[in-house]
């Protein structure tokens, strides 16, 4: 293996260089067909008032990623029987059912691209933020293992240990991601639990914060995983910040969800300007 370091600096002593992601090129037929299906699926969302499910399809596609082992993530393996089998996805059969028509009309679409920009309409019909999309996901052969997404009757250890580690997410991501429960409602059959984060579930803002705050309500919903973001000293004050700041919620909420939606999916190259190289190192 040939690696090459870079070692240079400028005036003030700071290597120029940053990543960069790159993505798998698709055809303009194939770009035509994704905007054609996202208008598709407005319509539909907006229609069936399902964008809660269809962002729980995206998260839990998405959420098995494993960095050390690079398997999991968001390519379409939802699409077997067996992942839909786990029982954090209790329920995502429904999605899948709602989204068929849709599919049939798009076989050239990739069930992974297709999952994706379902979650990412369903923030923005709902009124969230745009969220940039980019195609070209393949479809895995086999679904991951069981036990890769979060434990909602756990802590912040536990988050940690799913988003960080196992994900390669942040903290920020963490209580960001946590604010889409601004969305939905949980299913005792599902879940185990019963009810709605805020008293407008179909709306996509920062009351999950700002009801998190509060305390808890009668016929309002917070899970031991709420409830532990305000314990630590890290996620409490992004709870108050976007409590206080939708847009700044928004912002990063975008980001986050791009992230999570493209886990293992891009490779990363190093852009360096003003550097030459200093040395070659053979291993």
């Amino acid at each position: 293996m040939l690696a090459t370091v870079f070692s240079s600096f400028d005036e003030s002593g700071f290597v120029l260089a940053k990543m960069t992601k790159n993505y798998p090129a698709v055809s303009e037929e194939y770009q035509k067909a994704i905007e054609k299906c996202k208008r598709k699926l407005r319509g539909l969302i907006a229609e069936k008032n399902c964008a809660p499910i269809m962002v729980r399809l995206a998260w839990h596609s998405a959420g098995t990623f494993d960095c050390a082992s690079r398997t999991g993530g968001p390519f379409g393996t939802m699409r077997f029987d067996d992942e839909l089998a786990h029982g954090a996805n209790n329920g995502l059969h429904i999605a899948l059912r709602l989204l068929e028509p849709i599919r049939e009309q798009f076989p050239t679409i990739s069930h992974a691209d297709f999952h994706q920009l379902a979650g990412v309409v369903a923030v923005e019909v709902t009124g969230g933020p745009e969220i940039p999309f980019h195609p070209g996901r393949e479809d895995k052969p086999q679904p991951p293992p069981e036990g890769r997404l979060p434990d909602a009757t756990k802590g912040c250890d536990h988050l940690r240990q799913v988003f960080l580690k196992q994900m390669g997410l942040t903290d920020q991501d963490i209580v960001a991601l946590s604010g889409a429960h601004t969305l939905g409602r949980c299913h005792k059959d599902r879940s185990g639990f019963e009810g709605a984060w805020t008293s407008n579930p179909l709306i996509f803002d920062n009351s999950y914060f700002k009801e998190l705050l509060s305390g808890e309500k009668e016929g309002l919903l917070q899970l031991p995983s709420d409830k532990a973001l305000l314990d630590d000293p890290v996620f409490r004050p992004l709870v108050e910040k976007y409590a206080a700041d939708e847009e700044a919620f928004f912002a990063d909420y975008a980001e986050a969800h791009l992230k999570l939606s493209e886990l293992g999916y891009y490779f990363e190259s190093l852009n360096l300007s003003r550097c030459k190289l200093n040395s070659i190192m053979i291993f």
